[in-house]
Parts: structure tokens; C-alpha cells; sequence
């Protein structure tokens, strides 16, 4: 009896010593996966910022009224928001979009947010910074239409916006100016910034994202998909190729800018060198689920597809219907919520020359 009572006692020890083995193993499990994920991601600042543009309320908030301002488009109907819509995570779930006097823009507009951390701007990177974006869409025949930055300046006048700006820029002694424009804009942007809970992972929190999830992570590690979307934003910080192991429009179907205006050549346009054909600045996928359709073109408008041609065309490889589901599971993981302040549209200005 007592052997019997002694056998009972070790195999229950036995069963707890595994069972304590097995939730260590799982703990060990999960926090080598953390770190593997720190090795290739990061998590959002609290907020973004450069020397020469700091932050000021007032600067924030004339920025997030020019943001919203068609007045200054030479059709009068044109905004930032047009393409960045609050109601499409920043984008405007166009293939191409519309601009001024309804011309069709030459490529899908991407999401807004979290965009000063990029390493450029546009899909060519032809602007350095979110503050010469803002600045050059002023003259862009194709986005606000207007002759000179003088016009512009007379127009931002006449609507009434002499006082914010210098509420913005105390120290000048003519505040209203294209330079300031870009600069004002640039500071509301800065703060368009959307933690998800991937971050929340990132930071520790092993159950802010699901097991399929962190598979879907582990799966696009292994790929090689990190190899160009990885940092902070998961992507936007190099220039890739569209189409290494085959021409990028056999897979993505991209015909809409065919007939527009030939095929895109990338960052061939702006520097003309054979080595940039093809070449784009490529994506963050933060908010990647929440902003469709995909690619220069807004070619392909499901995310799993998307992921499909990615495989295809960066990697050279055709994945599993199982594979992708995980891979979309991580990628929703990296939408966040819009930011408060994006979220409602200001009061803006009333002309004072109005009757």
C-alpha cells in the first residue's frame, strides 16, 4: 500500500513537473519569438520631430486647417484631404486618384499616416520630406493648379488666414508664405502617428496580437519579406525593384496606367538612369489592411492577393492559402486607430473680403 501510495505521489509529481516544464517552455517560446521580433521591427515613437520644424499648437492647428483648405486649389475644390480621407485611414481607396480640375493622378495615393518617418515621399521619392511635398503640390499642375507661390500667397490673404499664420510664426515679419504653408502642414503630419497593437507587442505585451498573428510574423520573417519591410514602419526605408524574378504588370494585372500614359518605370522617370527602371520606394505597411487597393497603381484591391504577388515577384515564390491568412493576420496587427485630431474636419477661415 504504502509502495502504491509512494508510485501515486511520483507520478503526480511528475505530471505537474511536466506540466510546469511545458508552461516554461511556452513562456521561453514566446519571449525568444519577442526577441526576434525586435531584432527586425521597432515600435512607434511617441511623436516626430526635426530641428528645423518644431512643434507649436498653433503651427499644428494652421496646419490641420490648410490640410483640410480647397480654397487654394485653382479649381477651388482640391485639399491634402482629398487623397488623405480620414474615413480611408488616410488614404482614399482610389486605384489613381482625382485631382484638380478632375485629372487623374499617375499613381494610388498612400495613407497619410505615420509618413514623416518615411525615407521620402512619393512612390519615386522625388520629395525628401513632407513639408517639400506640401510645398510642391502648390505649383503641381496636377494637385493644387496654381501659377506661382505669390498667387497662393494672395489667395491664403483674401480667405482670411493672415492672423494664424501669425499666430504660428511670431517672429516674421511676413508670416504668410509657401515656405511657412509647407512647414505648418508638415506639423500636423508630424503628429498623425497610429500605435497599433503590434506596438503593444513590441513593447512586451505577449497577447496584444493573436497566435495567428505572431505565426503570420514568424512566416514573414523566415520568407525573407523583413529583408525590405522592417523598421519602424515595416517598410518605406530603401528603394526596391518592382519585379525581380519577372515583370511586375504580368502579375498585378496593372492596365489602368497603360492606358493613361504607358507603363510605370518608377524612379526612372525622375533620374532617367537604367538602374531605376522598375525602381519604387518601398511601402510601410503600417495600416496596409485598412488602406486598399495595393501597389503604384492600386492594381490589386485584396490584401491576400497582395501578398500573393509579393511572393511571386519579390521572392520568386508561391505560397499556401494557409501561409498568406497568417501573413494577412500579422499585417492587420499593424493598423492602428486614426488619430483624434484627423478625425474631425476643422472650421476654417471666413473670408473677410465676404459680404
Amino acid at each position: 500500500m504504502i509502495i502504491k501510495k509512494t508510485r501515486l505521489l511520483f507520478a503526480a509529481s511528475a505530471l505537474v513537473t511536466i506540466a510546469i516544464a511545458s508552461i516554461v517552455s511556452a513562456e521561453d517560446t514566446d519571449k525568444a519569438q519577442l526577441e526576434r521580433a525586435r531584432t527586425f521591427f521597432k515600435a512607434l515613437p511617441d511623436s516626430v520631430h526635426v530641428d528645423d520644424y518644431p512643434h507649436s499648437k498653433a503651427r499644428v492647428e494652421l496646419g490641420k486647417s490648410l490640410f483640410f483648405e480647397t480654397r487654394v486649389s485653382s479649381d477651388g475644390r482640391l485639399s491634402c484631404a482629398a487623397c488623405h480621407n480620414p474615413s480611408y485611414h488616410g488614404a482614399d481607396s482610389l486605384a489613381l486618384s482625382v485631382g484638380v480640375h478632375g485629372a487623374k493622378l499617375p499613381r494610388n495615393a498612400p495613407t497619410v499616416f505615420n509618413t514623416p518617418l518615411l525615407i521620402a515621399q512619393h512612390y519615386g521619392g522625388n520629395r525628401t520630406s513632407v513639408e517639400e511635398q506640401a510645398m510642391k503640390a502648390l505649383l503641381s499642375p496636377l494637385a493644387y493648379g496654381n501659377a506661382s507661390y505669390a498667387d497662393v500667397e494672395a489667395k491664403l490673404k483674401t480667405l482670411g488666414y493672415s492672423k494664424k499664420f501669425e499666430q504660428a510664426f511670431p517672429n516674421e515679419a511676413e508670416p504668410v508664405t509657401a515656405e511657412n504653408w509647407a512647414v505648418a502642414i508638415g506639423a500636423f503630419e508630424r503628429t498623425l502617428l497610429t500605435p497599433a497593437p503590434f506596438d503593444k507587442y513590441l513593447k512586451g505585451d505577449i497577447r496584444a496580437i493573436s497566435k495567428e498573428a505572431r505565426l503570420g510574423m514568424d512566416k514573414f520573417i523566415s520568407m525573407g519579406c523583413v529583408g525590405c519591410h522592417s523598421g519602424t514602419v515595416v517598410g518605406g526605408q530603401s528603394f526596391q525593384k518592382f519585379g525581380i524574378t519577372e515583370d511586375y504588370w504580368l502579375a498585378t494585372g496593372s492596365k489602368e496606367m497603360e492606358l493613361l500614359k504607358g507603363r510605370d518605370k518608377g524612379r526612372y522617370h525622375d533620374t532617367k538612369k537604367d538602374e531605376d527602371m522598375y525602381v519604387f520606394k518601398v511601402p510601410q505597411l503600417r495600416n496596409v489592411a485598412m488602406t486598399p487597393p495595393y501597389f503604384h497603381d492600386g492594381s490589386v484591391a485584396k490584401l491576400d492577393d497582395a501578398v500573393r504577388v509579393m511572393a511571386r515577384l519579390q521572392l520568386g515564390q508561391k505560397i499556401s492559402d494557409t501561409d498568406v491568412a497568417l501573413i494577412v493576420a500579422f499585417l492587420e496587427s499593424l493598423s492602428g486607430t486614426v488619430p483624434a485630431q484627423f478625425a474631425t474636419v476643422p472650421a476654417l477661415p471666413v473670408s473677410p473680403y465676404m459680404n
